[in-house]
């Protein structure tokens, strides 16, 4: 693309405007984290690899729109951009998560504290709001095994909500490949009182054909710091994304011929999704004594989805075939109450989280007569619920100033029930329940030699239950859920050493093994629809490193790299090609885990010149398989980027102007794969070179 695809584009927040214009040394290196022992503590007392993204390095000389904008510098998490907002980000986390054809799923996800997952496990991140976020945690590793089902890592983003002067920010974007961005942004208050507002509309016609996307979003807390409750806060979060083009992936020859091309069949059944979810949460915080602290927190929200699939016709005429466009309606929420005892040496947590989901799933043929690609008969009717279950309880023992001792379990529950409402007995009764559960052990211990150093090692068991959508078929066709389906259950094994050098430089190192017996694989893929099994082991080794360092007050850098052996530690067979009903494609111990890169880097420089703030990101990716017999691989990458900003008053109101160059060497690569997808369109290209130009404009 050329560069005059450059546009403008709006920045989130005066909030990021004012933090972008300081100095680089005036940051605090060391965070605060809270994702590991849910109370507050410094990253160095935590046996746990965390890494907490501020609002400056989520939002200042970007887009804002997605989460793989910022977070790809997390050493051991992969988020892999699809270019396709029908189908959210690729999120894993040292390998769990891979091999997600759709949403995230092996990853837990959090926005101020209301979870981004169905008890299932399947979670999205398309309404989080990066343009009133504070901060993000991303938690690695044994420990988030304590936050339930499907915890392979945790991702918890905390929206800006405190007193202070109000700011208002209204924002607006055009850019590469048709998109454009429009919306405010507003904090304030008084104590005790707070609130946070960030809304807007988000558009692209996207670089590859029928991609174009609309999104609008708002999210809205507040906070009463000081009542009868104690310490109240209440959010609204909603979002809306009507009839989102999907381009699907490409083969191997149609990538190759033009990655910027659509399938064919994405428009002859105009492949499309519309959704829309809105979530209503509150928690409270309140001393119960001098050193205890009860805190509540409950959620409600609704989910809606149609969308309109590349199924042919012909599988469709088989009578128990589902059809070819998915409709559904989901209610979902949630509660979770603890009670936290801080004492001289000892803290400890002690709480339950119970979770629910009710959904009114339907199917239709996507054809009516020889028109394709609208909503015809009905092909399935049927309710389904999830619920969860989850006692838990976390201490940390602090004996003296060098050592911390870290222990936590968590009981889970998770029951799945399916009532079939279409012509049962005639298709056969795809109703019925199934149930897992697991008691999950974490213990870690910290060494403190000196007060900028820590050595620590963790351990943590975990387990991940099938989705509902993985349930849903068995291998031979018949009725029902697939219950011979076991949940994966992990041993998680870590140890690690972070430091902290002045003010102006911290570094982590973390090393990892991780067993898991049981992991999913496709058994079958028919009629566009997979059946998946066990099998017996996986195994993912790896090493993970960053360091921030800050040499000058005009400079700073920043590197992280990470390795990963993730690869099935046993024989099995795999399904090729679909129609595939029965597998007979050879998967031999060793081989690689697909959709998980071996190894990663970033790095990033900034200078703050006199006249402008600049900065450069390289970020490097190794090959990723696309399939679970390794036969074809999207090449590896290193992709560069280019940034400058500056923060200027005009009129008195407080002005930051930025300029973005992505992918400045025109590279061309695959921005993810979808893993073992039955037609062999597993390529999803990533856009060449594009460009960006915006503001930050404070009112207040």
């Amino acid at each position: 693309m050329k560069l005059a695809h450059l546009a403008l584009s709006a920045a989130a927040g005066a909030a990021s405007a004012a933090a972008s214009a300081q100095a680089p040394a005036q940051r605090t290196l060391e965070p605060v984290v809270v994702t590991a022992t849910r109370t507050e503590r410094a990253a160095l007392d935590v046996p746990a690899s965390v890494d907490l993204i501020d609002a400056q390095t989520l939002r200042d000389a970007k887009l804002r729109v997605n989460l793989s904008e910022t977070l790809g510098r997390v050493p051991g998490l992969t988020i892999l951009d699809r270019s396709n907002y029908a189908q959210d980000l690729q999120i894993s986390v040292r390998g769990f998560g891979s091999r997600a054809s759709f949403g995230v799923r092996g990853v837990r996800l959090y926005v101020d504290g209301v979870p981004a997952n169905s008890p299932d496990g399947q979670g999205q991140v398309s309404h989080f709001p990066i343009g009133a976020a504070e901060k993000v945690e991303v938690l690695r590793g044994p420990f988030s095994a304590l936050y339930g089902n499907s915890s392979g890592g945790v991702i918890a983003m905390a929206s800006e909500l405190r007193p202070q002067p109000a700011q208002v920010t209204p924002n607006g974007a055009i850019g590469s490949f048709g998109t454009w961005r429009a919306g405010i942004n507003a904090v304030g208050g008084s104590g005790p009182y707070a609130f946070s507002f960030d809304g807007g509309r988000f558009s692209t016609d996207g670089f590859r054909d029928h991609s174009a996307a609309t999104r609008d979003t708002i999210n809205l807390r507040a906070a009463f710091l000081d009542s009868p409750l104690g310490r109240v806060r209440v959010s609204l979060n909603a979002i809306d994304m009507p009839d989102t083009q999907d381009p699907l992936g490409l083969t191997r020859a149609q990538y190759d011929a033009d990655p910027t091309s659509v399938a064919p069949v994405a428009l002859q059944f105009n492949t499309r999704k519309s959704t829309r979810q809105t979530t209503l949460g509150g928690s409270t915080e309140a001393a119960l004594t001098a050193d205890a602290t009860l805190n509540a927190s409950a959620w409600v929200g609704t989910r809606s989805v149609t969308q309109f699939q590349a199924i042919p016709v012909a599988p469709q005429l088989n009578p128990r075939h589902p059809g070819g466009v998915v409709d559904f309606d989901r209610v979902f929420g949630g509660a979770d109450l603890r009670a936290i005892w801080a004492l001289e040496a000892l803290t400890a947590t002690v709480g339950i989280s119970a979770e629910r989901l009710d959904e009114d799933r339907r199917g239709y043929e996507n054809f009516v007569g020889a028109d394709l690609g609208v909503q015809g008969r009905l092909r399935r009717d049927e309710t389904n619920a999830i619920n969860s279950f989850d006692p838990y309880a976390q201490a940390e023992w602090r004996p003296d100033d060098r050592w911390r001792v870290h222990a936590g379990v968590r009981a889970s529950y998770v029951r799945f029930e399916s009532g079939d409402l279409y012509i049962v007995g005639v298709n056969g009764d795809d109703s019925g329940e199934q149930s897992y559960s697991a008691v999950n052990p974490t213990v870690g211990v910290v060494y403190r030699p000196n007060t900028s150093m820590a050595w620590y090692a963790s351990y943590g068991r975990g387990f991940e239950t099938p989705t509902l959508n993985e349930l849903a078929y068995r291998p031979d066709g018949s009725a029902g859920f697939n219950t011979d389906l076991q949940a994966a259950r992990s041993n998680n094994l870590e140890v690690g050493m972070k430091f902290i050098a002045a003010p102006t430089l911290l570094g982590t190192l973390a090393v990892f093994a991780i067993e898991t017996k049981d992991d999913l694989v496709v058994r079958t893929n028919v009629g566009g629809r997979s059946s998946f099994a066990n099998v017996a082991r996986t195994r993912r080794d790896g090493v993970e490193a960053s360091l921030d360092w800050r040499p000058a007050p005009a400079w700073s850098v920043y590197v992280s790299a990470a390795y990963l052996n993730a690869r099935f530690d046993t024989d099995f067979l795999a399904c090729g090609p679909a129609p595939c009903t029965v597998p007979n494609v050879p998967v031999a111990a060793g081989t690689k885990l697909p959709g998980v890169p071996a190894r990663t880097l970033f790095a990033e420089l900034k200078h703050r010149a006199v006249w402008a703030d600049l900065g450069v990101e390289w970020r490097l990716q190794s090959p990723l398989y696309v399939n679970d017999a390794n036969t074809d691989r999207a090449a590896g990458y290193g992709v560069v980027n280019l940034t400058a900003a500056r923060t200027v008053d005009l009129a008195g109101r407080r002005v930051r102007f930025f300029a973005r160059v992505n992918n400045v060497l025109d590279k061309g690569y695959a921005g993810s794969v979808i893993v073992n997808e039955g037609n062999g369109r597993f390529f999803e290209p990533a856009p060449g070179i594009n460009g960006l130009l915006g503001l930050d404009l404070a009112l207040l």
